[in-house]
């Protein structure tokens, strides 16, 4: 008897169900707008298109339960991009989950900042510079171009190259950052990148990257490596293994964003070159949120354009902050001059 009522009661559903071994397929979620802002409430319904009787409705992101009240969302995640919004209720005793994409913005429009020169100091016109970093009070920098890349130790007031380590032809060099005496470097479409000892520029290993599409910029924050790779993502990498254990996506308030390149971290905030831009972002390595955005039009007018300057590349790339002197360090790709500037809020 208990083997017949229990085939009968399946029998039930599936006929409730419209004949649908997929009971999902017959309920939706609806949102107010598909772009919400971060901890906006916003109001969210479940489609149930044959009317069938649920029980036990919840919702959830990134593995969390998110709070309804008066048929309303709380969306106060720690982290923003691209979401799977997921509804799970049940049908007699049956779980059912049915998911949405949608975007998680910033809360807040990213402030204005701009820039005041502090000195500026001569650069190898032939770098195309991909990273550039502090470390110990001397300037590190990695340069790029197939045949052309290197990894270089740099006297940052003279432009003296005091050490230089060129790649194989078929490399193009990218973003680099240092910690614990080791120097990370990337390169470009390889799919692969390389540590160093720092006292000799001794290469040590190579590490191979994981999901992330390719290697642009690297910067840490004394226990996990970022790097940037062309897309919204920015992956935090194992610094010993060098695993990708994650990533933030960037976003306005307006929109995901995806153009970070050359990477420093200062204070719980990444300085993002903006690829091909005159601007910088300051973003929120915690959750991902561009917080700032730097001005820098009017640099490039003031370096000289020597034989290696192509229009269309030779653009604002490289920053490094010296914590000494607490001041940035920018500049450009075939650039005749590194720029020592301080960051200010425009008015």
């Amino acid at each position: 008897m208990g083997k017949l009522f229990s085939i009968t009661g399946a029998l039930l559903f599936f006929l409730a169900c419209g004949g649908s071994a997929d009971p999902a397929k017959h309920f939706s979620i609806q949102l107010e707008n598909k772009a919400i802002q971060q901890n906006q409430q916003v109001g969210v319904a479940l489609k149930n298109k044959k009317d069938i009787e649920i029980s036990d409705l919840h919702y959830y992101m990134d593995g969390k339960e998110l709070p309804v009240e008066n048929g309303k969302l709380t969306l106060d995640l720690p982290t923003l991009g691209n979401k799977t919004l997921v509804a799970k209720f049940k049908i007699e005793e049956k779980t059912v989950e049915v998911e949405k994409d949608m975007r998680l913005l910033a809360a807040d429009a990213p402030e204005v900042y701009t820039y005041e020169i502090v000195n500026s100091y001569p650069h190898d016109t032939g770098a195309y510079t991909q990273g550039l970093e502090f470390y110990n009070g001397t300037l590190y920098e990695s340069t790029g171009k197939r045949g052309n890349s290197s990894v270089r130790k740099v006297d940052f007031e003279t432009g003296e190259i005091l050490q230089q380590i060129d790649m194989d032809n078929t490399i193009f060099g990218e973003g680099i950052t240092i910690m614990n005496d080791k120097l990370y470097q990337l390169t470009w479409q390889s799919g692969m990148g390389f540590v160093y000892d720092i006292s000799n520029l001794e290469k040590i290993k190579n590490f191979v990257y994981g999901k992330s599409r390719e290697g642009w910029g690297l910067c840490n924050d004394g226990s996990k490596i970022f790097k940037s790779d062309g897309t919204e993502k920015i992956w935090f990498l194992d610094p010993e293994t060098m695993e990708e254990q994650g990533y933030i996506e960037t976003a306005t308030n307006k929109s995901i964003f995806n153009m970070a390149n050359e990477l420093e971290y200062v204070d719980g905030k990444i300085y993002a070159n903006v690829y091909q831009k005159e601007s910088m972002m300051i973003i929120d390595a915690s959750s991902g949120a561009i917080e700032g955005v730097i001005n820098f039009g009017g640099l490039k007018n003031k370096v000289n354009k020597g034989p290696e300057w192509d229009e269309g590349n030779s653009v604002l790339n490289g920053v490094a902050y010296n914590p000494e002197r607490e001041t940035f360090f920018v500049t450009g790709k075939n650039w005749d001059k590194l720029f020592e500037v301080k960051i200010r809020k425009k008015e």
